[in-house]
């Protein structure tokens, strides 16, 4: 062979080598980022060429797949979608998915590896596999009767099962349809742009996305805090608040919004009945940043990945603050902020006896055939009290719907314990105060732990009366009541 075809045949081998190294740069290195750039149309036309695996309430799918006469085979569908819209979120064409539309997606459409009998085989194959199903936790009944108590207003519904943390309702309002901009067409692209605009963001999830300033509902956190630090050991003895209460540091009194609290030496037991702002921001500070800030973190604040499995925004109380600030947050006020999620929480783990149950919003994990891919069990999230003292602050909590601020909860045949809250915000407290309430409930005469849990926030309303008790615990009243069976 001459000089010269040695040279053309070594430059075509290196012509293949660098083709064979660009090839495998291409297909291996950069094959996930081409996959998921956006101007990649390919995956999204795989994603809806077939059915999409279901959400189910109950025994029941919540979710569908619409067949199209577009580019794309399949849309998603909801039936009720508004009623559930917090709980599925949305799978669209053009906006993605959320919530467990988003965090379950991989089982949804049929790519997660536990569905495949063989995994070598098929990717071989190139076999895709049907969407699973994915169960929640939730109760229907609770869940509508969430969504109907809050009709027109702004506001969420948080309910849990205490001794497992299974979360049986989550409302949020006001909601929206996913299915109507599911598809791809200049329509969904209109119902998209409407919501995005509507200034009473209907997409926001205010039950998991949304913190407010909790209220009174935190004296609960601070009457367990201040039992458990052994600061008040008899709930029925006076204390040593004083009246009025300066701040300390400061010549601010801490009012209370009754006469009913302006007297010294109140009881825990008469200040939480009352709602004493006073004895329990006195009380506070007399347990201290430390213990406070531990029972609130107990309880789920501070924690930026409370998945469950979708993450809600972070609960927080402040862990670096002077003792008026102190005072201020062990009332709910000042930087002190929770979604009802978190508050429910508290709820939860009073009623459960202390213990605090990781929240769980899915049930089970199932093939489209029903053959079960994972079974969720409840797992404990934090020991926040002893049983002694959790017995101290479920007392303090039906004495509060029995003879005090709660009583719009009462349910016939029924032991409630809440806690009401009305909570201050905006400039110099100028804007509509947030009503809350959280609550437990359980058959009179049963020694089982409560089988639900619930904090609801009325966050706008129209009302005369905007308080907790007047707004929130009727709401929280007729989700238990739904629960209970009653």
């Amino acid at each position: 062979m001459s000089v010269t075809g040695r040279r053309a045949g070594t430059f075509c081998l290196l012509l293949v080598a660098a083709l064979c190294a660009q090839a495998t740069r291409v297909q291996v290195f950069e094959a996930r980022s081409l996959n998921h750039n956006s101007a990649n149309q390919r995956l999204t036309v795989e994603r809806y060429a077939r059915p999409r695996g279901d959400i189910l309430v109950g025994d029941v799918a919540v979710t569908g797949s619409v067949p199209t006469r577009g580019r794309y085979a399949y849309k998603r569908g909801y039936t009720d979608g508004p009623l559930f819209a917090a709980v599925t979120g949305f799978a669209s064409q053009a906006y993605g998915t959320t919530q467990l539309e988003g965090t379950e997606d991989d089982l949804l459409i049929g790519t997660d590896p536990r569905l495949g009998g063989w995994a070598v085989w098929d990717a071989v194959s190139r076999r895709q596999n049907p969407g699973g199903n994915v169960s929640t936790t939730l109760n229907r009944a609770a869940q509508e009767a969430a969504m109907r108590g809050l009709g027109a207003q702004k506001g969420a519904v948080a309910a849990i099962e205490p001794a497992t943390g299974r979360i049986l309702a989550l409302a949020s309002t006001p909601s929206y349809d996913p299915g109507s901009f599911a598809g791809s067409t200049s329509a969904d692209q209109e119902a998209w742009n409407r919501l995005q605009t509507d200034p009473d963001q209907p997409m926001l999830n205010r039950a998991l996305r949304q913190t407010y300033p909790p209220g009174s509902t935190f004296k609960v956190v601070t009457a367990a805090a201040a039992l458990a630090a052994g600061v008040v050991t008899d709930p029925a003895a006076p204390t040593t608040a004083p009246f009025p209460y300066v701040l300390p540091g400061t010549t601010t009194p801490l009012v209370n919004d009754t006469a009913a609290c302006d007297r010294p030496g109140q009881s825990l037991s008469a200040a939480m009945t009352a709602s004493c702002n006073s004895v329990l921001g006195y009380l506070g500070v007399r347990t201290g940043l430390d213990a406070m800030a531990a029972m609130a973190e107990n309880f789920g604040f501070n924690d930026p990945k409370l998945d469950m499995p979708v993450r809600p925004a972070r609960s927080t109380f402040d862990t670096r603050m002077d003792q008026a600030q102190l005072a201020l947050s062990s009332i709910g006020q000042f930087d002190t902020a929770a979604t009802p999620l978190v508050m429910a929480m508290v709820a939860a783990g009073v009623a459960n006896g202390g213990t605090v149950m990781r929240p769980q919003l899915v049930d089970k994990l199932t093939r489209s055939d029903g053959a079960v891919v994972r079974l969720m069990k409840p797992a404990v999230y934090r020991r926040a009290l002893t049983p002694a003292v959790a017995g101290q602050v479920q007392k303090l909590m039906t004495d509060v719907v029995e003879s005090g601020t709660g009583g719009n909860a009462r349910i016939a045949g029924a032991v409630v314990g809440g806690k009401t809250g009305t909570a201050q915000h905006g400039v110099d407290n100028s804007g509509t105060p947030y009503a809350w309430f959280i609550a437990w409930a359980k058959p009179a005469g049963s020694d089982a732990v409560p089988p639900v849990a619930v904090a609801v926030v009325v966050a706008d309303s129209d009302a005369t009366d905007v308080s907790g008790g007047a707004l929130a615990a009727p709401i929280a009243r007729s989700v238990m009541r739904a629960v209970l069976g009653r």
